[in-house]
């Protein structure tokens, strides 16, 4: 998929996964909670691509937090689909410390399912919402934006 966002052509940011036998429920399709899962795997291997794997957020000693996850289901999926996954930037604050992360899943080409969550950068021994380093901020910047990309609001103090 061409992207034309943020005056760059590129290849958004897509992973293609399965639908495993862990992710079914009681109806044979993806249960709720793994297209969740999926949406934060595709999340770390995105930052993990850009200079970020879980090492440096250990180092750094910070992780993100979402504090909200919406879910829109539009199709099926079933055992052993693949699972075409992609993540743009909805939102961000100027400050970097929150943000709007959406997977889009695809079945065949064809939307199946969304996830929009709303997150932030948590200092794991503070305990509070914090300021990403500016490589990390880097990161986030680069990720192609949504068509409704919004500015939230910074941390508040």
């Amino acid at each position: 998929m061409i992207a034309s966002i943020n005056g760059r052509d590129d290849i958004m940011f897509e992973r293609t996964l399965m639908a495993g036998w862990g992710d079914m429920d009681f109806n044979s399709h993806m249960r709720n909670t793994a297209y969740l899962d999926k949406s934060a795997d595709l999340r770390m291997l995105y930052f993990a691509d850009h200079g970020f794997p879980m090492s440096e957020f250990m180092r750094l000693k910070i992780g993100p937090v979402v504090m909200k996850d919406e879910v829109e289901y539009f199709r099926e999926f079933h055992l052993l689909d693949e699972v075409r996954v992609t993540m743009m930037l909805s939102g961000l604050s100027e400050d970097g410390s929150r943000m709007k992360l959406r997977n889009d899943f695809y079945r065949k080409d064809i939307l199946a399912a969304r996830v929009t969550s709303t997150a932030g950068w948590l200092d794991l021994a503070q305990r509070k919402l914090v300021c990403p380093p500016e490589g990390l901020l880097q990161a986030l910047g680069d990720a192609d934006r949504s068509e409704d990309f919004q500015v939230l609001p910074n941390k508040r103090e």
